[in-house]
């Protein structure tokens, strides 16, 4: 059984042995599916299964269960809690991340949501739950009940990762730190000197003091620079600091500030950028790079492609016709991707979506509207397309890293080559106005099919690329460097030579200068998975014309906003004038 995290004590933690009756329960109960009684604190839950919130429900119980699903516990709240609780202004509840939507009851009242249902389909996969309990809805020395309802698209699903717990609300969260930038965006230009300026403010009815810590951490870890000012605050101030500091080498960093006193503690990083587009990290391809891609085009031009539509008359609509497509790709591979069209007849541009890393492609992914042709595809070892090969996650990354000629990513691109193959067979689609987009490794895919293809793509939008500058990437992230680590310095698989040169011939940066088509990049400056440093490594080695977009307080998964500015960026290269919501 995973220890729950603790939190320091200050924040009056409720769950050590000391207040064993608030204690959460390490077992909640669980089932799959979706109703709205689930919600009530009435309802009977008894004959649900036991789950861990801290493990999503894939690696306890349902593998590969996609849906909805509802957890419910019940915790009992000593009235001794009370007047702390109503000074603070209640409690915090604490669900750690969620895969992938939530909506959250306390009592029958909602108290939170992250993410947005069906049918505007967002995800949150990576964001923590942090959900104020009101003092109005706390029933003290009873009972109280949680409900959480989760929606999982692929993936893993449901509660993981912590820390799961009810604490009394403190100090800190009725503390806030705020940048105060000029630029919305966080990324700083042209300046000889730095100013970063952000403000402390107080929701306290009493006044507080203490001191304000701020570090300048550069996104490799390297501190730069420390600074600390006393903190006297009236209730209800807000106060401004000020960090000068010299121009910064092209690169990301983050100001990292803790507000505190005897009492308690507020820790906040904001993250920013300085002169990302003059990052130099050279392509470093090796000599037969061309030969090697060249190579691979003409296996797979020598592979039957034996494409098969397959309606499938169930998830067609007034609006759209949805097939199940099969073909064969590089090593005689089977891959499937879905295929919608709009009803009406015509010639229409086609946008193929490519996926994350262990994610699956649904049907529903790949609505465009009514004047956009979309193909989700699934490439080798994901979703739908894993009859013949399914190293799983993980082992992915891995698969055939020895040999550069059976190395996964190599069948990988080809099978977007492929589909891309498909789409130039039907009459229904515009060749001159075919795009590609995705995020993470799909911003990888994207990246390498417009390179590889660059006679086909008119635009590419890539999301957070990954598989981008692996030297410096296994310096930046901890995953997926650990994975390599265990091969090459527990398992000896391999040496770090001969990883970096199979994955030279997959880098991203080694392919971006052969993109002719207009890009759109999505950065999220606080992405730990993903991070900016290796998005704009080769997004800085692509000549074609392009952009981008920096959501400062975004991390690997990006906020809706990018998928409208992503759509608006397709169809002004497409020639079509309205949004896609504008378009149904």
């Amino acid at each position: 059984m995973k220890k729950r995290c603790l939190i320091p004590l200050f924040l009056i933690l409720l769950q050590t042995a000391a207040f064993g009756q608030l204690q959460l329960p390490e077992q909640w109960k669980f089932h799959a599916g979706d109703s709205s009684a689930w919600s009530s604190p009435g309802f009977d839950d008894s004959q649900w299964v036991d789950i861990d919130p801290l493990s999503n429900w894939e690696s306890q119980m349902m593998p590969d269960y996609d849906g909805f699903g509802w957890y419910r516990v019940k915790v009992f709240i000593p009235a001794k809690y009370q007047e702390k609780a109503k000074k603070y202004g209640g409690l915090m509840l604490s669900l750690g991340k969620i895969d992938d939507v939530d909506m959250t009851w306390f009592n029958g009242r909602v108290i939170g949501a992250t993410g947005s249902f069906a049918p505007d389909y967002t995800t949150a996969w990576d964001q923590n739950r942090l959900y104020a309990v009101p003092m109005e809805e706390v029933l003290w020395d009873q009972y109280n009940s949680i409900a959480v309802r989760v929606f999982d698209s692929t993936g893993g699903g449901g509660l993981y990762g912590g820390p799961v717990e009810l604490t009394l609300k403190g100090l800190s969260e009725n503390i806030s730190v705020n940048g105060l930038f000029d630029v919305a965006d966080h990324i700083l230009k042209n300046a000889d000197k730095a100013e970063l300026r952000f403000e402390v403010v107080s929701s306290l009815t009493f006044n507080i003091e203490g001191e304000v810590k701020a570090e300048i951490v550069s996104d490799f870890g390297q501190s730069l620079r420390s600074y600390n000012w006393p903190l006297k605050l009236k209730a209800q101030q807000r106060k401004a600091f000020v960090v000068e500091m010299d121009a910064f080498d092209p690169g990301f960093y983050h100001l990292d500030i803790r507000v505190g006193n005897d009492e308690f503690a507020k820790n906040t990083r904001i993250s920013f950028g300085y002169e990302p587009e003059k990052i130099n990290s050279p392509a470093n391809p090796q000599a037969d790079f061309d030969a090697y891609w060249a190579r691979a085009g003409k296996e797979l031009a020598a592979v039957d492609p034996q494409f098969r539509m397959i309606r499938k008359d169930s998830l067609c609509t007034n609006r759209r016709e949805v097939y199940l497509i099969e073909m064969r790709s590089l090593g005689n591979v089977l891959i499937r991707a879905w295929y919608s069209v709009p009803k009406a007849a015509g010639v229409y541009p086609a946008v193929m979506m490519v996926q994350g890393y262990s994610s699956t492609i649904m049907p529903e992914f790949v609505d465009y509207g009514d004047d956009i042709i979309g193909l989700g595809l699934n490439i080798r070892g994901h979703g739908n397309s894993q009859s013949n090969i399914r190293p799983g996650f993980p082992g992915y990354l891995q698969h055939q890293l020895h040999d550069k000629e059976m190395y996964i990513y190599r069948g990988a691109y080809m099978d977007c080559a492929r589909a891309l193959d498909f789409l130039f067979t039907r009459p229904e689609v515009d060749k001159n106005r075919v795009g590609v987009e995705g995020g993470s490794q799909g911003g990888a895919l994207t990246f390498a099919t417009a390179a590889l293809n660059n006679d086909r793509i008119a635009v590419c939008v890539p999301g957070v690329p990954f598989l981008s500058d692996f030297e410096d990437y296994f310096k930046l992230a901890r995953w997926p460097a650990n994975e390599f680590t265990e091969w090459v310095e527990e398992k000896q698989m391999l040496s770090w030579n001969q990883v970096f040169y199979t994955l030279s011939y997959i880098d991203i940066k080694n392919l971006a200068d052969k993109i002719k088509a207009p890009m759109l990049m999505g950065v999220g400056l606080k992405d730990d998975v993903c991070p900016p440093h290796i998005n704009f490594a080769a997004y800085n080695l692509v000549t074609s014309p392009k952009q981008y977009i920096v959501y400062p307080d975004a991390g690997h998964g990006l906020p809706r906003d990018f998928d409208r500015m992503k759509m608006d960026f397709i169809r002004q290269q497409f020639g079509l004038d309205q949004s896609r919501e504008d378009s149904k």
